[in-house]
């Protein structure tokens, strides 16, 4: 295939091969990918390490924006530093941001503590509050700021009407995908204008990878990448390696993560010591139709609300063997979590309700083990 019918292939090809990218062939590293700066580059071409100029960061870039459909991409240092270094590039200020009331801790207190201690007002809206984006909207609004799917509740959001809205009046419609990944959620291809991912979830593919990306059209995305280079969140060399090293396999991992995920809710769904499970995938699920239209795949990542509550999930936790309690997802191992301590302690337990994560739920994020063999420990664990 030439490089112009690549740019039409599927996600998982553009993964492996880009736009059918030449590599050099004097750099070091599998397939000709460099693996670090080459140290014999003269002063007079070379660019500070801060200056996003590494061969490695430019190549996973290219190849991420064609997976998500997008103009243009920036690896970074990592995820807080993508969304922040994003959202600055678009808002002064004076401006201001309407952002999903539906945001874990860490995100909430950025929004709200660093934003608006910098003179952006942010105004928090309930996701599924009729006309809530519009009845909010002021003359210094600048742009919408959710996630999809959403951290701890794992509920899917429709982006048409609010990409609708924001093409209608000007706004930018900023999309945090971390938690599905492109081999997941596409957001650009429902309306988005950015997407943000971290990379310590499924791009890395091992939990381990710290690291951010912005994705979107070429002008902003170039200015994107020069406030990186005036703030330092240029990313090292070797984790853009390693990160496209996990891309090449993500619709692969993605694919069997998601087979497994639907195993464990429809078994799970079944026992009597679980009081609701909590994934789009079923159709009692309130996002299932929704979930139909916007994702590529199943969530790889299952919610079970345990019927004893809080201390039936703190007995679960303690008694899994081959599942890991971890509060990192996407990797190749099945972890376990309590979103009420992990992404939303900032709640109370009210507070968690309103919006999909109430006492007593565990997150499962499903890895690459037999699917038998994962049932057969949550099951042990729920005895």
């Amino acid at each position: 295939m030439t490089p112009r019918d690549l740019r039409r292939a599927g996600a998982a090809t553009l993964a492996i091969h880009g736009a059918a990218e030449r590599a050099d062939p004097d750099a070091s590293g599998s397939a000709g990918i460099l693996r670090e700066v080459p140290p014999e580059v003269e002063y007079g071409s070379a660019e500070y390490v801060r200056r996003p100029s590494a061969a490695n960061a430019d190549a996973v870039a290219r190849r991420l924006a064609l997976v998500e459909r997008g103009e243009a991409a920036q690896v970074m240092a990592s995820g807080m530093g993508a969304a922040a270094t994003a959202l600055l590039t678009l808002l002064r200020p004076g401006d201001h941001l309407l952002a999903s009331s539906w945001m874990p801790g860490g995100m909430r207190r950025f929004l709200v503590e660093e934003l608006g201690g910098r003179g952006v007002d942010v105004a928090l809206v309930d996701p599924l509050e009729s006309r809530g984006w519009r009845k909010r909207l002021r003359k210094q609004t600048r742009a919408i700021f959710v996630e999809s799917p959403s951290s701890g509740s794992g509920r899917v959001l429709d982006l048409r009407p609010i990409s609708y809205l924001t093409h209608d009046t000007g706004l930018a419609l900023v999309v945090d995908a971390s938690r599905g990944s492109p081999a997941v959620l596409r957001p650009l291809e429902h309306g988005a204008d950015l997407v943000l991912h971290t990379t310590l979830r499924h791009l890395g593919g091992h939990a381990d990878l710290a690291g951010g990306v912005v994705v979107g059209t070429a002008p902003v995305i170039e200015e994107v990448r020069e406030k990186m280079y005036r703030w330092g969140q240029a990313p090292d060399p070797e984790v853009a390696w390693l990160l496209q090293r996990g891309l090449a396999t993500l619709d692969l991992r993605l694919d069997r993560q998601a087979r497994t995920a639907e195993r464990l809710a429809t078994w799970a769904a079944e026992r009597r010591e679980v009081r609701r499970v909590h994934w789009p995938g079923l159709p009692d699920h309130p996002d299932h139709e929704i979930a139909q239209v916007m994702l590529v795949r199943p969530l790889p990542t299952v919610g079970l609300e345990f019927a004893g509550g809080t201390r039936a999930a703190e007995r679960f936790l303690k008694r899994l063997k081959l599942v890991r309690p971890a509060p990192a997802l996407g990797g190749i191992e099945t972890t376990a979590s309590e979103p009420r301590y992990v992404t939303h302690p900032h709640l109370d337990a009210q507070e968690r309700g309103i919006i999909g994560i109430p006492d007593g739920l565990v997150q499962v994020a499903c890895g690459l083990e037999d699917a038998d063999d994962l049932i057969a420990d949550v099951e042990q664990a729920l005895r």
